[in-house]
This record gives C-alpha cells, sequence and structure tokens, in this order.
C-alpha cells in the first residue's frame, strides 16, 4: 500500500508534498487525533487532503461513507447519484434527514458534509452512472468506492476502474450479510469479476427492497469501506487487495477469502451494455401490468389464481385482497408444487411478489413442474402506487 501511494505521489495523479497547502490552525484541531497517530500524521493527513474520492451511491453503503472520509479530512469527494430519498431509506441511510425526503440524495449528503466539515470541497454529480458518463467521471479522481446495490452498476464501475487503472473499494449487504475487498490496486490485483466472472441470474438474489437488510449492516460494511479508502490514501496498513472480508451479523462471524485472479478470465477493452449483460439468456415470459390484473379481478375474479410469493412478514404489511401466500421458498423446496397445482385447477394462475424479480423466479420453477403461469410485473409495489393508494409501500 505505501508503495501504491508512493507511486500516485510520483505520477501526479495526487499532488506531491512540496505542493500540497499546509494544514490550517482550525484543520490541525480537527485532526488532532490523526495527527498524533505515527502511522498517520501530519504527512497522511496532507494526503488525506490531497486527495480525492468519487463515491457511486450515497444510501446506505454511501451514508458511512461519506462521512467518514469527510470527517477524516478527504480534500475533494464526488457524489453520484440521480435518487431521491425516501421514508423508507431512513431506516439506514443516515446521511439523510426526514426533512429531506422527496429530494435529490446528491444534494442531501453534500449539504450533511458541508456541515460536517467545510474544508472538503464536494462535487455534486445528480444523475446515475452509465456507460456514457463513467470514464469520464471516474477518470477525474483517484480512487472509487461502489456503494450501489445492484449487479450492471457494480460491473460497469469494475470495467471503469479497471481500464482507468483506479483502485476500487467494493461493498455489499443483504439482509444480515455483507461482503468488502479492494480491487484493482495494482495491474496485477483481482478486480470483480475475479470474485464473480458472470452475473447470477437477475433473480436469483433479490435486492434489498425486496430480500430487506438490518439498518445496521450497510452501516457496518460502509464503515469497512471507508477505513480501506483511508489506509490507501494514507499508505498504511494492509489494506483488503487479493482478499474478500465476509461479514455474518447474526452469528457476528468475519470470514476472509483469498482472491486470485483468474488467468482465464477475458480481458476488459471496453465498457459494455450491462443491463443486457446482466440479462437472463432465457426467453421472455407471460407477464401482465398491476392495471391488467386489476381488469381480470374486477371482471372474473373466479376465472383466475393470483398467488403471492412474498414472505409472511411482508404479507402482514401488506396484502392484495385474494391473493394465495405461497412463499417463493416453498417453491424452490418442492413443498408448495402440488397445492400451487391445485390452485391452477382449470384457472389462469398469476404470480406477484414486491416489484416482479421473485414473481419471475416462481414462474420458471413453476414452468419446470409444467405449471404456466404469468408474471405480475412491478408487484405489490405497482398495486399500490397504480391501482390502490390505501395499500401500504415498504
Amino acid at each position: 500500500t505505501a508503495a501504491w501511494m508512493k507511486s500516485r505521489f510520483s505520477s501526479g495523479t495526487l499532488t506531491t508534498m512540496q505542493d500540497q497547502p499546509m494544514l490550517s490552525a482550525d484543520e490541525r484541531g480537527r485532526y488532532a487525533r490523526h495527527l498524533i497517530l505515527p502511522e498517520v500524521g501530519s504527512a497522511g493527513q496532507l494526503r488525506l487532503k490531497s486527495a480525492s474520492v468519487l463515491c457511486v451511491g450515497s444510501g446506505g453503503l454511501g451514508s458511512p461513507l461519506l462521512l467518514y472520509l469527510a470527517a477524516a479530512g478527504v480534500g475533494r469527494i464526488g457524489i453520484v447519484d440521480g435518487d431521491v430519498v425516501e421514508l423508507s431509506n431512513l431506516q439506514r441511510q443516515v446521511i439523510h434527514s426526514s426533512s429531506g425526503v422527496g429530494g435529490s440524495k446528491a444534494r442531501s449528503a453534500a449539504a450533511r458534509i458541508h456541515d460536517l466539515n467545510p474544508h472538503c470541497q464536494v462535487e455534486v454529480h445528480e444523475h446515475m452512472l452509465d456507460v456514457g458518463n463513467a470514464l469520464d467521471l471516474i477518470g477525474a479522481y483517484d480512487l472509487v468506492c461502489d456503494g450501489t446495490d445492484n449487479f450492471p452498476s457494480r460491473y460497469l464501475i469494475n470495467d471503469a476502474c479497471v481500464l482507468l487503472g483506479k483502485p476500487l473499494v467494493y461493498g455489499s449487504v443483504q439482509r444480515f450479510d455483507g461482503q468488502v475487498s479492494v480491487f484493482n490496486r495494482t495491474p496485477t490485483s483481482p478486480n470483480y469479476r475475479d470474485l464473480l466472472p458472470e452475473p447470477p441470474p437477475p433473480d436469483a438474489v433479490p435486492s434489498c427492497s425486496e430480500a430487506g437488510v438490518m439498518g445496521v449492516m450497510p452501516g457496518l460494511i460502509g464503515l469497512l469501506q471507508a477505513t480501506e479508502a483511508i489506509k490507501l490514501i494514507t499508505g498504511i496498513g494492509e489494506c483488503l487487495d487479493g482478499r474478500l472480508l465476509v461479514v455474518d451479523a447474526l452469528a457476528m462471524r468475519f470470514r476472509e477469502l483469498t482472491l486470485r485472479v483468474d488467468p482465464d478470465r477475458p480481458k476488459v477493452e471496453s465498457l459494455i451494455d450491462y443491463r443486457q449483460f446482466c440479462r437472463p439468456a432465457s426467453s421472455e415470459m407471460e407477464a401482465i401490468t398491476v392495471m391488467e390484473l386489476k381488469a381480470l379481478l374486477d371482471s372474473a375474479p373466479d376465472e383466475i389464481a393470483l398467488v403471492d410469493v412474498r414472505n409472511p412478514a411482508e404479507a402482514e404489511v401488506a396484502s392484495i385482497e385474494g391473493s394465495h401466500l405461497v412463499p417463493l421458498a416453498s417453491l424452490e423446496s418442492g413443498e408448495a408444487i402440488d397445492r400451487v397445482r391445485a390452485l391452477a385447477e382449470g384457472r389462469r394462475l398469476l404470480v406477484h411478489c414486491k416489484l416482479g424479480g421473485r414473481s419471475a423466479r416462481a414462474v420458471e420453477l413453476l414452468a419446470q413442474q409444467g405449471i404456466a403461469a404469468t408474471n405480475v410485473t412491478g408487484g405489490i409495489d405497482a398495486w399500490s402506487q397504480q391501482v390502490d393508494p390505501a395499500i401500504p409501500r415498504y
């Protein structure tokens, strides 16, 4: 790590020690606990002040990342996020506040950072990262922190960092579990494609909005990411290059897995269509909208069977009247196949979940058992927005 920092300073990506502005009296007081650490000291604090970090996402992972990078004295921080603050975000996205609901996440995060540390220059990129802007955005910063929650974005960030030679601090969370690593620290370091050469089927790994997440998990993983970023910038310690840290919060266990470069992995030569790359190879399944479902329920309720494949806890929060709760896990185990087969006898079988991902997986599983089913796109969330606002969103 120290060698990496030395090369970064000498390459001109970061300013040299001679070119760095000195710490002001206010900064010396603010960073006093850093300055008395022999491993950091004035030299390390000046490296932090001269460094630039791009955080993609200002949600669950981005919240602690941004707060602690700013508090540590990183001189320039970029925030890429085109989303708005929602009420359900506040359980874990602690950089935002209740008063910010409905407003820009990137601007909300920037305002909080400015209040925390006015010495930190914040650059707001109020849009999503995509193939058209990734190289320009990432190219303007020393290192990147991935605070996203979907596979197309993770592959895009990784590939752009590989092409530009930028270190990437990776983190992910789901339910009570998390992962952290450092990719692409050197040209011979592993990157995200060594961890996951190909994306999993889109419905095999549900998003946090479908599977849920314990609120502190993004905080824990984001703090670990911030720790790795600070170590990389200051050149201290041993970073997670070639190592994947796996966290199980329920058991409170930390495991470390070794990551190696796959010699047979195709070389990243350009950015691609990542949504297409992460799309299932199977043909399109039959699907209907929630408005079409409403019309069927109004006109011929006895001719359809509506199966809800969410978890029982979700069904307690909200449900569509007349639906049959059959959790996806019971279909995957085979336990509920006969029950669904009976429900489908003489009726059209429709399947829904929260957003449409798990129900698509259920339709595929049922097709393997010879049971035809139709996916309700958008799930109960779309139903709440387009059909019945009295159904609570979660």
